[in-house]
């Protein structure tokens, strides 16, 4: 499921290198200690909550509310975990631009190297959909440009990964998890945090049912029949034309009208021509399938689901499906400034603790657990 997307300012700089080391060692430490305690699956788990993630950032020392502290900590973990991989049994690929790109083929050689058994195919798979669904299904005004898939020996997977608005100077970020997942395409996602947006048409919501089923209906249909009624939407006056969902109502039937607002989008019919003649020749047998066709992105989806709303009454749901929520951080000074002994200090109490838990002495380890417990309780009251 897709558990949540946090929205941040985009920021410029970077992140100092003697910052960028400790929080690789911390970070890398940390990951290690729940993989110890808890196992591969609880790290994907927490990785896959937003604001665990936002908070984990901050721990290690990254601005509470920066577009980099998605980017760096990746970067950090993966870097940080690099030759443990094949002994934690938790792999990472992916990343910024370019490297996003080359997720799938990282993954087959994650599998090739350490022998995993686990279908790499699906995985590769998996990786191209959740991108797609984030970039074309939802398309809030975001565009992706950072995706790591992070899996372990048993086929597991999470996803985290970021798209920019660079007009609105905001980033969001997408968190995905294989546990509990049911669809790709109905409701994926269990909750968004990030601040709402207007007019996103969000085509994976439960609502838009109708649209998914009468878009696939419409892969059947001649293009030609199609482009000529995104011609007619185009042609349209924005703010008083209004059309018909019938060219002629059958006796008794009220016809209804679609009123197109200023803003609504419209996609080019240019563009339609060549990949509605291809999705024509092979049409998908489901929306999940639509979805994943080389060539069908945001344009062909919103294309397809207005012109299912013409012909088949299906209005789509424009809707964020977002939540507000927020964690604390550091590097820019707020609430305080990075402080390079307590850094230090944390990764040594971490270290200790997993060496002599690996030695067989759990004291450290079990030291930490019960602060934690009493922490918790502590909340509660």
């Amino acid at each position: 499921m897709r558990t949540g997307t946090a929205k941040v300012p985009l920021h410029g700089g970077f992140c100092p290198p003697w910052l960028f080391e400790k929080m690789k060692q911390l970070a890398s430490v940390i990951i290690e200690a729940i993989v110890y305690e808890y196992g591969t699956a609880e790290v994907m788990r927490r990785l896959a909550d937003p604001v665990w993630f936002q908070s984990f950032g901050s721990v290690v020392g990254f601005d509470w509310h920066s577009s980099g502290l998605t980017t760096v900590l990746c970067g950090d973990l993966k870097e940080g975990l690099k030759d443990r991989q094949g002994e934690l049994g938790l792999f990472i690929a992916g990343g910024k631009g370019r490297v996003a790109r080359q997720t799938p083929q990282e993954i087959q050689v994650v599998g090739d190297k350490y022998g995993l058994a686990n279908d790499l195919n699906n995985l590769q798979r998996v990786s191209r959909l959740v991108a797609k669904v984030d970039s074309a299904a939802v398309q809030d005004g975001y565009q992706l440009y950072h995706h790591v898939f992070i899996f372990n020996a048993k086929g597991n997977w999470a996803v985290v990964q970021q798209g920019m608005n660079e007009t609105e100077g905001y980033a969001r970020r997408y968190h995905w998890l294989s546990e509990g997942l049911r669809s790709y395409v109905d409701n994926p996602h269990a909750g968004i945090c990030g601040r709402p947006e207007a007019n996103v048409l969000n085509l994976v919501c439960h609502e838009n049912l109708a649209t998914r089923t009468a878009s696939v209906e419409l892969c059947y249909e001649k293009p030609a029949k199609i482009l000529n009624l995104v011609k007619l939407l185009r042609e349209a006056e924005p703010d008083s034309k209004l059309i018909g969902l019938f060219d002629e109502p059958p006796a008794g039937c009220v016809q209804t009208t679609l009123i197109m607002p200023r803003c609504h989008f419209i996609p080019s019919t240019a563009y339609l021509d060549k990949i509605l003649y291809k999705i024509y020749e092979r049409p998908p047998e489901n929306y999940e399938k639509l979805l994943e066709t080389e060539g069908v992105g945001a344009s062909t989806l919103r294309a397809l689901a207005m012109v299912a709303e013409i012909t088949h009454g299906a209005k789509p749901t424009f809707c964020d499906p977002v939540r507000y929520a927020f964690a604390h951080g550091g590097k820019d000074g707020f609430p305080h400034p990075v402080n390079k002994e307590d850094i230090a200090r944390s990764l040594e109490v971490m270290r200790k603790a997993l060496t002599k838990a690996r030695l067989g002495n759990q004291e450290k380890l079990k030291a930490l657990r019960n602060l934690a417990k009493q922490e918790r309780r502590l909340e509660i009251k």
